[in-house]
């Protein structure tokens, strides 16, 4: 069963007041106008409502698959990997995995309507010895998952879109800056889609899916569906995963940008040098028409002059030479005002969440518009006063409701480089102590953990380390390195709390008025991995819960 269709009905819209109690979709209304809630259970993915028919027989012409006898006549509407997912008229995609061959499952997309099978020699042989003779097959002398963009791209008709595609890739903040661009779109009034961690969102209509970086035949599926329902402009996460596992290919943006580079995924790419190569290959004219980089560091500069495709630099540091420059003008807990300065003339603008980051996302968001051909003066006549309404689930979500009291943050951070920003950026507007609670992934990268650690201790007052996702590994292992690192800092008080709902309810008792607390981790997520089992876990609901007992929630 899919990881978030679980527990899909747990998650929390904030600031939504649901209107209709329909498992199947519910209509909510907040202070931006009506959302359309929609939770799938019977498909995995997002497709278009109305689909045209392309026949094999030209997706083999024009790809070189070697077709089954017969079967250049047979109609296809629509692309998944996902037996469980097909849909009649679909083509299967069965690839070679980690544990078994897609083409495995052969039978049972046949049964559940597939039109035909696409698959490399290997998946042909599956599927004779298995004597599934009534679907058709397509193969390829290559790995499927090379044409799998291509192919879904032709047969969804998202080779050329109408709308303008915006990508955002580095390490920490890509789900802040999608948020953002949709918010800037809608402000120049132009229809706003986009694809995050957290969510789909396509016009007023919010989709909860499954996978954080869909693959390419779901991701042309969502384009499809986004320009069916009149999105004009639409804003996509790109991880380095999704660049060189083809989650994008047949996608090409208009703008892509890259906001910075730290430790993380290591336990994949090996170095980062590595890890930045994959993030690089965004800036080449096969994925992207321009681009858009932050060079207040190292890695931003080195992309800047070996990007293969134009691009406008963002500086956020005095002295540092780029296009384009900005100014924190004031910061508080309830956001950051500043000052964009650049060709595209001047911005003056406040994001309601605190943090110089914040600042720096939302002007690398407005300078992409501006490369698209939005004119800043367009974006500022949709806003008051500069205020970009923006509400990200799980980012710095406040849980608390302001006042005298302590304010309680839950976080998605868990980078070294994502503990930095955010401490450094309370540690500015704080007038009390910090207190900081996280875990770390298990079966992921070990060598940030003692740095994670460090980091956090460094800049709060009060530490809580918990578990996160342990995953196959001991717990307490995970712990052990986490509290290594915060001991070496020599600064905050530190705690070890295994059960993150304890740890809630200690990060609390600690807490006096004038403080923060954060929880660093779980941000939207619904569920906690623990030895190969999912269990049903929100970080904001327990926060929420924790408050209400502690009498400092309504």
């Amino acid at each position: 069963m899919p990881l978030k269709r679980r527990f899909a009905r747990s998650i929390y819209h904030p600031r939504v007041e649901a209107t209709s109690s329909s498992p199947q979709a519910t209509s909510c209304n907040r202070r931006v106008g009506w959302i359309h809630v929609t939770i799938s259970n019977g498909d995995l993915t997002i497709r278009p409502q109305h689909t045209s028919a392309i026949p094999l027989g030209q997706l083999a012409s024009h790809f070189g698959f070697e077709l089954s006898a017969d079967s250049a006549d047979v109609l296809i509407t629509g692309v998944t990997i996902n037996s469980r997912d097909v849909r009649p008229g679909d083509l299967y995609v069965g690839m070679p995995g980690a544990k078994h061959h897609g083409a495995t499952f052969a039978a049972d997309a046949l049964e559940r309507g597939a039109a035909a099978l696409l698959t490399d020699v290997a998946g042909r042989n599956i599927v004779n010895a298995a004597g599934v003779r009534s679907l058709p097959v397509a193969v390829t002398l290559g790995h499927p998952r090379a044409i799998l963009g291509a192919v879904s791209a032709e047969v969804y008709g998202t080779d050329e879109l109408s709308a303008k595609v915006f990508g955002v890739t580095g390490t920490n903040g890509k789900t802040s800056i999608v948020y953002l661009i949709a918010q800037l779109l809608e402000a120049a009034s132009v229809a706003p889609g986009l694809s995050s961690t957290a969510e789909r969102r396509i016009g007023d209509e919010v989709i909860v899916s499954d996978l954080t970086s869909p693959e390419s035949s779901e991701l042309h599926g969502l384009l499809a569906r986004m320009v069916e329902r009149g999105v004009e402009g639409v804003a996509l996460e790109v991880s380095a995963q999704a660049v060189d596992r083809h989650r994008i290919d047949g996608v090409h943006f208009d703008v892509v940008a890259f906001n910075n580079l730290s430790q993380d995924h290591l336990e994949e790419y090996g170095d980062m040098e590595h890890y930045f190569a994959a993030k690089a290959a965004l800036f080449t004219p096969e994925h992207a028409e321009r681009g858009v980089v932050v060079v207040d560091g190292p890695y931003g500069q080195r992309l800047a002059r070996e990007a293969q495709i134009p691009v406008t630099t963002l500086a956020t540091e005095y002295g540092q030479s780029a296009d384009w420059h900005l100014a924190v003008t004031r910061q508080d807990l309830d956001g950051v005002s500043f000052v964009l300065q650049g060709p595209g003339g001047q911005f003056r603008g406040r994001v309601p969440v605190f943090g110089k980051f914040m600042a720096e996302n939302a002007a690398l968001s407005l300078i992409m518009l501006h490369e698209a051909g939005i004119p800043l003066e367009r974006v500022s006549s949709g806003l008051e006063k500069g205020l970009i309404p923006i509400h990200i689930p799980g980012r710095l979500e406040e849980i608390t409701e302001g006042g005298e009291g302590p304010r309680f943050y839950v976080d998605y951070g868990h980078t070294p480089g994502s503990f930095a920003a955010m401490l450094d950026a309370l540690g500015e507007v704080v007038e009390g102590n910090i207190i900081f609670m996280f875990g770390a992934d298990g079966d992921r990268d070990t060598t940030k953990r003692e740095e994670m650690g460090r980091i956090a201790a460094q800049g709060s007052d009060t530490l809580i380390v918990c578990d996160y996702h342990p995953r196959s590994e001991p717990p307490e292992q995970i712990r052990a390195q986490l509290l290594t690192g915060a001991r070496s800092a020599n600064h905050a008080r530190v705690y070890e709390e295994a059960d993150p709902r304890s740890a809630i309810r200690l990060a609390i008792s600690l807490a006096s008025p004038g403080d923060v607390i954060v929880y660093a981790g779980p941000g939207h997520e619904d569920y906690q991995e623990v030895a190969g089992e999912f269990l049903p876990y929100s970080a904001r609901d327990e926060v929420r819960v924790a408050l209400r007992e502690a009498g400092l929630l309504a």
